[in-house]
């Protein structure tokens, strides 16, 4: 899925000029903030209506394909992408975006031209340029792919991720040398990067440098303590070093994470039956079969195992699977007949014994037949991002189904990984020298929410509880922070309510909970004026009504998010920390809440920041024992820079609520932007033990120094 700063970018550099009416302008801008929201299918709704309305306008073809591209829709992608150009062939990004679109179709050809010509009227682009150096690299022409790296790398020499990627281009070739440099100028640019590290690893596991690939992966799970891949390709690395138990313990890891990791699963059955634990050997690969049927090198260990505990009926079931697709394979034919003949089956064993004779007969006069079926995959030179070579010795990629390779501890195939990895690159961020870490947001009343990471994870409040016992709604409203994108029959659903509740107010103008649903509604369907004007209705009917206050600071906020990203690159809910030595205090910003909240406006106009503290000031106020708006509140202070009223609201929140991990989370990351390390730390510690597991990762880069 595309990631959200490519669709920032995209956003930011196509605030194009509308000649349409109000009503259409209003609905595009709708669906534009649908998009912004990451509601896809909502957005795809609206655009939809423009289109309709007006198929001769450009952007809602462009703005629908951003869309779909986000669904992984890319064929439909590609096709909006040149329905737009060819109402508007001057608009850069949607030959970006076409690009983007055929390259992950493998259209590379079409792809490095739409590219071409992007950059013909956004020259110098960063992310048109690395694109076409990808573009050009996956259909293997390296000589124009190195002149489109060194392009891009003299228009941009401090890219990280341009070495990186021409770094990995090198390996491909086979040229050592030049891979290193760059991997060790990546490193240079961006020392917090963890792929830098698991990249150059993988070189220097190619070259026999071993010890040097481990510390590289020891610094790539020190930065990045949840990617798999460090974790199995440093087993690989102890494998080789005769570390059986340290790569025992990243087996156990990586399955820690993912118990469905097909990868880990087989690599530590094969290690605990070299260390003689059969019984736990053959449990990973029950699992293994259980994932994948057709594993037969998992079919043929596990016989192997059965044998040694004894259980030849098993050993029989297994290799009966095993010969059936693989005929010509003598161990198979020679370890039957013994379970066979343990079994007491003298005919069936002599059977296989005889066969097996007969095979090896054919086989030292030339005329027999190879066991192994072809790999899916071709075998090209060089090596991926994330996968160590494979040692002809000890290891088979992953979709190399030779069965003689069947003891062999199993690696990423090449080719897959290399698409992933570029795959990765052409809809990735590039990473700052400052890490740009992210605040956990804030809360809203809704009526959905994503599945949570943190199953224990509860938020309540008593007022919201006693609001959803009177059931003024239709639908039972919710505290969360994961907000859910609808399908489209929830956005139907809301449609409909909105014109019901708008019946409704129409027959009892001056009920509260009437306006209060219907700004619900709006606010899902991400309109967000409708929804604040009739939050506004609300307060104005029953200026008491707290959630309505609390709702509509955060469309408030929304709202001036999504306005903000059209003009700058900046998210508001990031925090930048230079980590190592020399973090610096941060100066505060003035304090903005000393006004008298609930008070209609006073002698000057506020500036939304204002206006929405107000609103959670109002909510402390008449419930002091509402968490979420401390928090909330805290947030914007950070958006604001004024971290240390920040942290007072986040210890606010904390003495209501001692649990409240994102409250630690966030207050963590304000006092390291204010310098406070240790406090920090403690901070995110705190926030990790409480389940939000990316504190840890903050940590280890904190402490790297």
């Amino acid at each position: 899925m595309i990631q959200k700063t490519i669709l920032l970018l995209l956003c930011h550099l196509c605030t194009l000029a509308l000649a349409a009416q109000v009503n259409t302008d209003r609905v595009l801008a709708i669906g534009r903030n649908a998009l912004y929201f990451e509601d896809y299918v909502l957005s795809i709704q609206y655009f939809n209506q423009v289109i309709k309305a007006k198929p001769w306008l450009a952007e809602p073809y462009f703005y629908r394909a951003i869309a779909k591209l986000n669904l992984d829709d890319l064929q439909g992608a590609e096709e909006d992408c040149s329905l737009c150009l060819t109402r508007n062939p001057f608009l850069s990004q949607a030959y970006y975006a076409r690009g983007i679109a055929r390259q992950s179709m493998e259209m590379y050809e079409p792809a490095i031209g739409d590219y071409t010509r992007g950059l013909e009227l956004r020259p110098g682009d960063r992310a048109m340029l690395a694109n076409k150096a990808i573009a050009l690299l996956q259909k293997k022409d390296y000589t124009q792919a190195e002149s489109a790296f060194e392009e891009l790398l003299t228009a941009h020499p401090k890219l990280s991720l341009g070495y990186l990627t021409r770094g990995a281009m090198y390996l491909e070739k086979g040229d050592t040398t030049l891979a290193l440099a760059d991997y060790n100028k990546a490193i240079e640019i961006d020392p917090y990067y963890a792929p830098c590290y698991g990249n150059r690893a993988i070189l220097l596991y190619q070259i026999n440098r071993p010890k040097e690939a481990l510390a590289d992966l020891n610094e790539a799970i020190r930065l990045n303590t949840r990617e798999n891949g460090y974790y199995i390709n440093r087993g690989l690395v102890r494998y080789q070093m005769n570390d059986l138990r340290g790569a025992m313990a990243d087996y156990d890891q990586v399955i820690s994470m993912d118990d469905r990791n097909l990868i880990a699963r087989f690599n530590r059955g094969l290690l605990r039956a070299q260390v003689g634990d059969n019984n736990r050997a053959i449990e990973d690969f029950d699992v293994v079969i259980e994932l994948e049927p057709d594993n037969y090198m998992a079919y043929y260990n596990r016989a192997l195992l059965n044998a040694e505990v004894g259980d030849h009926q098993r050993v029989v079931r297994d290799l009966d699977i095993v010969l059936k697709q693989y005929p010509n394979f003598l161990p198979g034919y020679y370890n039957r007949s013994e379970a066979k003949r343990q079994l007491h089956d003298n005919v069936g064993a002599d059977r296989d014994y005889w066969t097996a004779v007969e095979l090896e007969e054919k086989n030292r006069n030339g005329q027999l037949a190879v066991n192994a079926t072809a790999s899916s995959s071709p075998n090209p030179a060089g090596q991926s991002a994330g996968n160590p070579p494979a040692d002809e010795e000890n290891t088979r990629q992953r979709s190399d189904k030779n069965i003689d390779k069947f003891n062999r501890l199993v690696v990423y195939d090449k080719e897959e990984e290399q698409k992933q990895k570029y795959q990765s690159e052409i809809r990735g961020r590039v990473q700052d020298r400052n890490i740009r870490i992210d605040l956990e947001p804030s809360f809203i009343l809704s009526y959905y929410e994503k599945n949570h990471l943190r199953q224990d994870a509860v938020y309540y409040d008593k007022s919201v509880e006693a609001f959803n016992v009177r059931t003024p709604l239709t639908w039972k409203i919710l505290i969360t922070n994961q907000e859910a994108a609808l399908t489209e029959d929830q956005i139907a659903a809301h449609f409909e309510s909105i014109n019901n509740y708008s019946a409704k107010i129409e027959r009892d103008p001056m009920q509260a909970d009437y306006y209060f649903g219907r700004a619900m509604d709006f606010m899902l369907v991400q309109d967000f004026s409708e929804a604040i004007h009739n939050f506004d209705k609300v307060i104005e009917i029953d200026p008491s009504y707290t959630l309505a206050y609390f709702n509509r600071a955060v469309v408030r906020y929304k709202q001036m998010d999504y306005n903000q990203s059209q003009t700058t690159h900046d998210e508001l809910y990031t925090i930048d920390i230079q980590f190592g030595k020399g973090n610096k205090p941060v100066t505060s910003s003035p304090a903005v809440n000393d006004l008298s909240a609930g008070e209609p406006g006073g002698f000057r106009r506020l500036d939304g920041h204002e206006l929405i503290i107000r609103d959670y000031d109002f909510v402390i106020r008449q419930n002091p024992g509402f968490v979420y708006s401390y928090y909330n509140r805290a947030n914007i202070r950070c958006a604001q820079r004024d971290f240390r009223a920040a942290i007072v609201d986040y210890n606010e929140a904390i003495l209501r609520d001692p649990e409240f991990a994102e409250a630690y989370f966030n207050r963590g990351l304000a006092r390291l932007s204010m310098g406070d390390a240790n406090r920090g730390i403690a901070d995110l510690s705190k926030a990790g033990e409480l389940g939000i597991m990316n504190a840890y990762s903050i940590i280890k880069r904190m402490t790297a120094n």
